[in-house]
């Protein structure tokens, strides 16, 4: 199989080719996802709360994603592969540019950054750099204290008018793919059309051009799974099973059905 670019992932959005998405964080995983027909893998600041056993993602630092990045790469063949910048990684241009060129360096092929106008300026940077970027808006974890926990975002017409409007601004300044965590089902929709870079979702319904899930929760190993999980294990006999299992429920649209997102 030949190896997905971004001009592959731009191409399936075109052709309205679903994305299957998997958060990994270790060589085996990577291997198994490449195998099983993943087309991105993303390395997620999330490693701090399914591997670390923290709260939340802040205590990640930059030298834990370039390790796990790393060991990602090596067991990946022919996957995209989009790693997270951690929290006050990127709190200014020059700190983007540094972090998000040690995660390049150690295999990634995009970083992954969170917040919304605020970041223009270093997306405008880091494209020029030659790395290129996932904007992450809605739910941003590395929020949380300021979002005052883990809530769905856009549930109000302003809310959604801005989130809207920052999706098109992110879009402008450079960014080459963007990701909606928490956001109702046709607010998803309406920016994934409005855009033509990939829209990943999280939480986002079924109108998003790619879904993303965390690779343990997929696996049913949360004892507390969000609304928008799926154990994906269930009737499986093995792991790889139950990771093409979700491939395939991406790719014919099954999942996410209405039970896993938001309406308002």
């Amino acid at each position: 199989m030949q190896s997905i670019t971004l001009n592959t992932l731009k191409a399936m959005k075109e052709q309205k080719q679903k994305i299957a998405v998997l958060t990994c964080y270790d060589a085996t995983f990577a291997n198994a996802s490449n195998k099983a027909g993943v087309d991105v893998l993303l390395v997620g600041d999330t490693l701090g709360m399914v591997l670390q056993g923290h709260e939340t993602t802040l205590p990640v630092t930059v030298e834990q994603m370039v390790y796990h990045t790393e060991c990602v790469k090596k067991g990946n063949t022919r996957v995209f592969l989009i790693a997270d910048l951690p929290f006050m990684s990127y709190a200014c241009e020059g700190d983007a540019l540094k972090n998000a060129g040690l995660l390049m360096q150690a295999g990634a092929h995009m970083v992954k950054l969170e917040g919304d106008l605020w970041l223009v300026n270093s997306i405008k940077r880091l494209k020029e750099s030659g790395i290129p970027v996932c904007a992450h808006i809605g739910l941003t974890p590395q929020s949380v204290n300021v979002l005052g926990g883990y809530k769905v975002q856009g549930k109000s017409d302003e809310q959604a008018r801005k989130l809207l409007e920052t999706a098109k601004k992110l879009e402008e300044s450079g960014a080459a793919m963007l990701l909606l965590e928490c956001v109702p089902t046709n607010l998803a929709s309406k920016i994934s059309e409005a855009v033509a870079i990939p829209v990943i979702g999280i939480g986002a319904g079924g109108g998003t051009d790619a879904q993303v899930l965390v690779l343990h929760d997929m696996l049913g190993l949360n004892e507390r799974p969000a609304k928008f999980v799926k154990n994906f294990m269930e009737g499986q006999n093995n792991i790889c099973s139950a990771i093409k299992a979700y491939v395939d429920a991406v790719k014919d649209g099954s999942f996410p059905d209405e039970s896993h997102g938001y309406n308002y």
